[in-house]
């Protein structure tokens, strides 16, 4: 199916006009939101890291909700009525900020607010675009998706720094909040396309387990969002916080961070026409393959020494970034049962926001994985170690070959009840055996006693 076929199906054109509108909001909106927080009285880089990283919070505290709510009531309606809704509550910043005085709480409260209507968003978007293009124009579906998006990203940002300069910071958030109204309007138009379920007995808990063990059965599709967990965690601090910092500090100020986010938009673009046209064998491996741009592009915001340089980083960066949604999502949609596409999403969305939220937070990589990654994986750390230990507990085959079985050097429990036995000492070997097991009760207890405990804190 070529682009043209894909292009000439009903509804398809509606909802690349909707993404267009809504991104060149996007755009604007990032650009606005951090020059207008830091221009505050009270306004700093940590409070820019708060409000960002509020946002992601609730996003993470709705997505996994989202999944299971876009699949049931409907994905295409579940897009306009979060569009319109994330509209409404940026109107409110607008108000505000057009007072010339914001409060901490507003910010926080309107984010988080946005937050949660965008963890609902997009598990329900991934599986709208299935619904208007079919399987085998996909891959072009959601290359001309990115195309769209990224254009209005790209003219966007661009004329983010001169309406920032001749209108202000409330103007152009005005612009962002009517572009998330309208295209929510337009998607809504379209809900019968991805109709909600009339008559189901599952809970939303149900759906929620039916998801998780949907996508963890799919073992590529975690190995791939633990990786790009960790690539997002590179990349979100040094482009959120610190960039709009070196821009005031070494260069032009919103100009000049507008420059840096349309060349990214560039690569963007870019990326959706080399998606258009290139079909990897292997796409998973060209993806990890082609992360290395974001080395290039975090060196030169570590090094803000010139603004091309840094533009240059962001360009390829795009490339890199478009192929890797294109692909992903295209992969996504065509191996996940239909049915539960949007909740896979919400888990795939879940696996680098944590992450993100920490480097918004303006915490270090190292800081990141002791205080997020590995409070995260507790719980599956713990019961590797509980079924290592049941296993290991009675093993005496391996440590008899390793370590024989000398008598105070080398001997252990297991490999005496294995002596006790071979000489036909039934009663010592039983004794030793139900000292072992009562060890082993004792510890197991300890261990859930002590989860169960780490859980109820709040």
């Amino acid at each position: 199916m070529n682009t043209l076929e894909v292009l000439a199906k009903p509804f398809v054109k509606r909802l690349f006009v909707a993404r267009f509108i809504s991104n060149f909001g996007n755009g604007m909106g990032p650009i606005a939101l951090a020059f207008g927080i830091l221009a505050l009285p009270n306004g700093s880089a940590n409070m820019l890291g708060l409000v960002l990283g509020v946002t992601t919070i609730f996003f993470l505290i709705m997505a996994p909700f989202g999944g299971v709510v876009a699949d049931k009531y409907g994905r295409a309606r579940m897009v306009g009525i979060t569009d319109m809704a994330a509209g409404l509550a940026l109107f409110v910043q607008v108000a505000y900020f057009a007072t010339g005085d914001v409060p901490l709480w507003v910010l926080l409260i309107t984010n988080g607010f946005f937050g949660l209507m965008w963890g609902i968003f997009w598990p329900a978007f991934t599986g709208v675009i299935p619904a208007v293009v079919p399987e085998a124009g996909l891959q072009k579906g959601n290359a001309l998706n990115s195309f769209v998006a990224n254009l209005g990203i790209i003219l966007g940002a661009a004329a983010a720094g001169i309406l920032i300069d001749i209108f202000g910071v409330a103007f152009t958030l005005a612009i962002d909040a009517a572009s998330f109204f309208i295209a929510g309007v337009l998607v809504f138009s379209f809900r019968h396309l991805t109709p909600r379920i009339e008559h189901s007995e599952n809970t939303v808990l149900d759906d929620l387990r039916h998801g998780w063990k949907v996508f963890i059965s799919f073992r590529w599709i975690v190995i791939i969002v633990g990786a790009f967990s960790f690539i997002v965690m590179c990349w979100a601090a040094a482009e959120n916080v610190l960039g709009p910092l070196i821009a005031l500090e070494h260069f032009n100020g919103p100009k000049s961070w507008s420059f840096v986010i349309s060349a990214e938009s560039a690569g963007l673009i870019v990326g959706s026409l080399i998606a258009i046209k290139v079909k990897p064998k292997f796409p998973m491996r060209f993806l990890m393959l082609s992360s290395f741009t974001i080395t290039f592009y975090i060196w030169s915001l570590a090094k803000p020494q010139s603004l091309l340089l840094i533009a240059s980083g962001a360009f390829l960066f795009g490339i890199t970034l478009d192929l890797w949604g294109t692909l992903w999502y295209t992969a996504l949609q065509r191996k996940v049962p239909r049915e539960s596409l949007s909740r896979v999403a919400s888990f795939d969305a879940m696996g680098s926001r944590p992450m993100e939220v920490a480097a918004t937070l303006r915490a270090s990589p190292l800081d990141a994985f002791f205080s997020v990654a590995l409070p995260l994986a507790k719980p599956g750390m713990v019961t590797a170690a509980i079924l290592s230990f049941a296993h290991t507990v009675g093993e005496f085959g391996v440590v008899l070959m390793i370590g024989g079985n000398i008598p105070g050097k080398t001997r252990v429990v297991s490999t005496e009840i294995y002596g006790h036995v071979e000489a036909m000492e039934y009663a010592q070997a039983h004794v030793l055996a139900a000292g072992m097991l009562v060890f082993s009760f004792v510890v197991l207890l300890a261990l859930a006693l002590m989860n169960r405990r780490q859980r109820q804190v709040p």
